[in-house]
């Protein structure tokens, strides 16, 4: 038993991101995906509507669209930086919207507060800082475009003067 939790968590912090990035846009996905099955898109935009918002299924269905396509391409790797920002503003958004009249707790202690949301924005926060430092640790690493690809450990930058 001590070995095992010593071992604990069992997969690598890069891993580990990926788990959460992959996750958390399937949460998304899930999300926006039951709204269509649910057809709760009519009411949703009546409710934005009722709070001064034009146009609120058309608004409904483009968060819903924007869920659904950055969720796949987060969970897929692409730009998931720009992904997790766009999703950090809808979560943002449903907190300003709907969960703060409802309290903080989602679970046993309440019913639709923003406890799940911030913890959405929290995870995204972290999925966009390491997509951010994963891309300037590749760029401050790239050989010169000279020599480089075809004689490794070949230095290709003009020498300095002195």
């Amino acid at each position: 038993m001590a070995s095992a939790l010593h071992a604990y968590p069992f997969v690598s912090l890069p891993v580990a991101l990926v788990v959460l990035r992959v996750a958390v846009a399937v949460f998304f996905m899930a999300h926006a995906a039951v709204r269509i099955v649910n057809g709760s898109i009519p009411g949703f935009g009546g409710f934005l509507e009722n709070r001064g918002f034009p146009y609120g299924v058309a608004i409904v269905w483009a968060v819903t669209s924007y869920e659904l396509a950055a969720g796949l391409l987060m969970a897929l790797g692409w730009r998931a930086r720009w992904m997790a920002t766009g999703l950090f503003i809808v979560a943002a958004m449903g907190i300003v919207l709907i969960h703060r009249h409802l309290g903080w707790f989602v679970g046993e202690h309440g019913t639709g507060g923003s406890e799940y949301s911030v913890s959405l924005m929290v995870s995204l926060l972290v999925i966009a800082a390491a997509e951010r430092d994963r891309n300037r640790h590749r760029h401050r690493h790239r050989p010169s475009m000279a020599a480089a690809p075809f004689f490794p450990g070949v230095k290709t930058n003009p020498p300095e003067s002195s």
